[in-house]
């Protein structure tokens, strides 16, 4: 077995988005990956499920695992034959200790790679409307690093930074910013030169004090300013009000839980994103393709009119049963499609088959009204969909006369790998709304969250079927006014207006 590879992989400052395309492209290939505190869930969702995950997570003055031993995990795991991925918050060499754990894979006859990362030294600024340069201020912008060991004060040359006349950015130093003002002061910096405290740069949760430097201390420890943080001294720190994007994003400062299952929770999850919303995925169900393949078998030897489709999941599920039996989407040649909404129509387009029906209303009910009114009631029809679906469609069929066959090709098991954390952030009501895309996804989350009242977020729901279900345990709901994601994410902002 010959030795591995470790690649060294900046996160950035925040989420996936801003990891590069690289550093992703690393996380799918790695067999082990190493990460540190500040790494992001949604990149550790990135991940594959079958790599080894490693938390090295250091804090400040408590390191769980000395840098030592991260140097032996990595050449150990390497020696194995691993591919390894060494994933680091921000920047690999930016105050990371990158270079000592390469020269360490150096003298051990480990290759590596290095991947940059974007830095919070430049990318939190920016998201607060700060960019760390501007001909009209400064030409120069300085990193320093403002973690002193325990009990050691700062060995800083204030002189020489304000010497400088750049912009200054100093990283881990939210301990120490009365001694870096005051140092900054003492060197002759001018009283009145604004100065900018971002706490959680870059993510939703982020926060900023725009002051000076004689005032700005008093001032972040009124706000209760935490770490992570960095400081910006500089004239550049005065155009942030004015160019702060990223807060008057329309769902900015609220946090979502997302719980649809793991391969469809990606659209939802990106667009709130993108609107500035704090985005918890948290599958709360999961689908598993299951047929009865002699049932199946049986099924399919009848000849059909209209195959009924009533969720997303159903397609695949349908293409994965005809595999099972030897089949393909031909054997319902001359046969027409209803499905229940647009994203299954979507769903089936993807096997080049358009959708013949599709009601207004994106639930079971009026599915069932559509093939009622719509098709002759000497018809065949064929459902395909999961093993506890909505009695309304099969009893309006039922009471219609029409033939109809009902198959189940998935079901639908209960999942959640955030309790606690979910449990602590409803306590402490860190959560604005919970979004559900169905009463499934209604059930796996109170299965799994189990808690006495669900009534402190508001569950936006994307039918009235799903949102029964979520009243029934007390939620305060709202409901989108068309049964799709967007419809979903309108009812959002407007609320967020309407506030």
């Amino acid at each position: 077995m010959g030795t591995g590879k470790v690649i060294l992989v900046g996160a950035g400052p925040s989420g996936r988005d801003l990891l590069t395309l690289k550093g992703f492209s690393a996380l799918q290939k790695a067999e082990v990956v190493v990460f540190d505190r500040l790494v992001e869930q949604d990149i550790l969702d990135c991940i594959p499920i079958t790599a080894e995950k490693i938390d090295v997570g250091k804090q400040n003055n408590h390191h769980p695992v000395p840098q030592e031993q991260i140097n032996q995990i990595l050449a150990n795991k390497a020696k194995e034959g691993k591919n390894v991925v060494r994933l680091k918050g921000g920047d690999c060499f930016l105050f990371g200790r990158g270079g000592e754990e390469c020269e360490y894979l150096f003298e051990n006859n480990i290759p590596f790679d290095v991947v940059p990362g974007v830095t919070s030294a430049i990318a939190a600024p920016a998201y607060a409307g700060i960019p760390v340069t501007h001909r009209d201020f400064c030409s120069s912008v300085h990193i320093i690093t403002a973690h002193a060991r325990a009990g050691k004060k700062l060995e800083i040359d204030f002189e020489s930074l304000v010497n400088l006349r750049g912009t200054l950015v100093f990283l881990m130093g939210l301990s120490a910013l009365e001694q870096i003002m005051q140092g900054l002061l003492n060197a002759g910096i001018s009283s009145n030169m604004p100065a900018a405290v971002i706490e959680n740069g870059t993510r939703p949760t982020q926060r900023k004090v725009i002051s000076n430097v004689l005032e700005i201390t008093e001032e972040v420890r009124n706000v209760g300013l935490k770490s992570p943080a960095l400081i910006v001294v500089g004239e550049v720190c005065a155009l942030s009000d004015k160019l702060d994007w990223f807060a008057k994003q329309p769902l900015y400062g609220k946090t979502v839980v997302v719980t649809r299952p793991q391969e469809r929770i990606g659209t939802l999850s990106e667009k709130l994103r993108r609107l500035g919303a704090n985005v918890i995925e948290c599958p709360c169900i999961q689908t598993v393709n299951a047929v009865d393949e002699n049932i199946f078998k049986k099924a399919l030897t009848k000849t059909y009119d209209y195959i009924v489709l009533t969720s997303p999941a159903g397609v695949s599920a349908m293409i994965t049963a005809l595999e099972k039996v030897g089949k393909d989407i031909r054997v319902f040649y001359n046969c027409k499609f209803a499905v229940i909404g647009e994203g299954t129509a979507k769903e089936l387009k993807k096997y080049g088959i358009n959708a013949d029906l599709i009601p207004d209303i994106y639930d079971s009910k009026h599915l069932a009204d559509l093939l009622v009114n719509s098709i002759n009631h000497q018809s065949s029809v064929l459902i395909l969909r999961a093993n506890e679906g909505s009695k309304e469609l099969t009893t309006t069929l039922s009471n219609a006369n029409i033939d109809f066959t009902d198959i189940s090709t998935y079901k639908t098991e209960y999942c959640c790998n955030k309790v606690e954390m979910l449990k602590d952030m409803i306590k402490n009501n860190s959560i604005n709304v919970v979004t559900f895309t169905s009463a499934s996804t209604v059930i796996g989350f109170v299965n799994s969250i189990d808690i006495d009242k669900y009534n402190n977020f508001t569950a936006l729901c994307i039918g009235e079927q799903t949102a029964q279900k979520a009243k029934s345990y007390g939620m305060n709901t709202k409901v989108a006014k068309n049964a799709t994601i967007d419809s979903m994410i309108d009812v959002l902002i407007e609320e967020d207006n309407n506030v």
